[in-house]
């Protein structure tokens, strides 16, 4: 599935190899690998630590952008750029409700 992609794919990812040494051959082997344990991930590197016969394998992904989603007016939005000027209006007029702490009420009285 990867060795169209392969050259491009293995470019991208920084493999640190620890405690000995490996062969391109093994190095692409590992990237191959982790490209399909994990096809929907970014991966950013790979941390091979030898171990004698073993080798233990640390992959680092690329952080997911998240964009904050909230309820506003009975809908799930991210933004308001798709409101038309009623809902807008909604939105303006609305009453937002705070959080208060009472642990700071009380000790400000008790002084």
């Amino acid at each position: 599935m990867y060795r169209n992609f392969g050259e491009r794919l293995l470019k991208m990812v920084n493999v640190n190899v620890i405690n000995g040494q490996l062969s391109q051959a093994e190095i692409n082997a590992y990237i191959n690998r982790a490209h399909e344990l994990y096809p929907e991930k970014v991966i950013e590197s790979i941390d091979l630590k030898l171990d004698g016969d073993f080798v233990d394998v640390d992959y680092h992904f690329a952080d997911v952008p998240f964009q904050r989603i909230r309820r506003i007016t009975g809908y799930l939005v991210g933004t308001l750029d798709r409101f038309n000027n009623a809902k807008r209006a909604e939105v303006q007029d609305r009453v937002k409700h705070g959080v208060t702490d009472n642990r700071i009420t009380q000790s400000v009285r008790a002084s």
